[in-house]
């Protein structure tokens, strides 16, 4: 073997495992692609392909697939959540734009944005329960802590609706705010957070009934949540504003900081240790690099176009690895 052969084996060697050890994966939405980053080095180690308008992607119950909706080619691609490596394909999923796992790992369910229903699966075999139709373009889920409903935003008629995930029926379906997306149920399983992308922040919700019982600026187009992982602060962002917030949700609701990301702040993940927070910049075809102990945006890494989910990927993935959040696209509002 030649010197650069065996120089060229080892950089690849060095990448895979750089891919096992600190690695990102980043949806390209519009690029039918998806990304592997490193993080230490803040660099794309790989980009591979995936069916057409990939969105959101969610991490399986027991830890070790990642799952990534293909909603223009109607699959599943699963991945292995340690590598990002390509296990297999699901065919026949229709429309999977968001996708969610209920807490007890019992149900799979789906949101199509294009096609306007909702599915929910028995996640052991993705057998399909029931299909509501809905208009309003459902958008994001959340679920309540003991798996009997599953929460969905409508996007286009502003309309927040719960379904009853053992018997597929809706339960109520009102009227909350411009645009909303993003959405969370807090720990206490007796408030709901939506983001109103149509608005300049989020409301919050009684989830026995869907009244508004509450509200909080954040900035314009409030668009997605994530947790950081203390049980009391939630990251927001806010993608015209270019912002994202960090909301205190113990007792009243109040923004307890504000970073700058420009270019359609839009998905987030955590890094394990909690120093960083990656967030997609969804207009800018890149991937911002967030110090949390700074609080300020310190890098920002060359993707595909459109990017949207993200996810780290964890070398250990196993049962104690739990759901995964997702995210949403640009210039239609989802």
């Amino acid at each position: 073997m030649t010197r650069l052969a065996i120089a060229a084996t080892a950089l690849a060697l060095a990448a895979s495992s750089a891919a096992r050890a600190d690695s990102m994966l980043v949806l390209n939405s519009e690029d039918a692609s998806y990304s592997i980053l490193s993080r230490s080095g803040r660099i794309e180690l790989a980009r591979r392909p995936v069916g057409r308008e990939p969105h959101h992607l969610v991490v399986t119950p027991d830890g070790r697939d990642v799952l990534v909706g293909s909603t223009a080619t109607n699959e599943l691609l699963v991945l292995d959540a340690r590598t990002g490596e390509k296990r297999r394909i699901v065919h026949d999923i229709i429309d999977p734009y968001q996708l969610g796992f209920s807490p007890d790992g019992k149900w799979f369910v789906t949101a199509a944005y294009r096609l306007d229903h909702v599915d929910i699966y028995h996640a052991d075999g993705l057998k399909l329960a029931g299909r509501i139709f809905i208009d309003g373009l459902p958008s994001h889920m959340a679920f309540d802590t003991d798996s009997k409903t599953v929460f969905v935003t409508l996007q286009q008629s502003g309309r927040l609706v719960a379904f009853d995930l053992a018997t597929q029926m809706i339960k109520w379906n009102v009227e909350v705010g411009t645009a909303p997306a993003g959405i969370i149920m807090l720990p206490d399983n007796k408030r709901l957070l939506v983001a109103l992308t149509g608005e300049e922040g989020l409301v919050v919700v009684e989830p026995t009934d869907g009244a508004v019982v509450g509200s909080l600026r954040t900035g314009k187009a409030a668009h997605n949540f994530l947790p950081k992982g203390d049980g009391r602060h939630w990251f927001l962002s806010n993608r015209v504003e270019g912002t994202v917030s960090l909301i205190d949700t113990q007792d009243d609701l109040k923004v307890v900081g504000t970073i700058k990301v420009p270019g359609g702040p839009d998905c987030m993940d955590i890094t394990a240790d909690g120093k960083e927070l990656w967030v997609t910049q969804r207009f800018l075809r890149r991937v911002a690099v967030v110090d949390l102990e700074q609080m300020r945006m310190v890098a920002s890494v060359p993707v595909g176009k459109s990017p949207h989910g993200v996810l780290m990927l964890k070398p250990g993935a196993g049962p104690e690895t739990g759901p995964v959040r997702a995210a949403s696209t640009a210039d239609d509002q989802k």
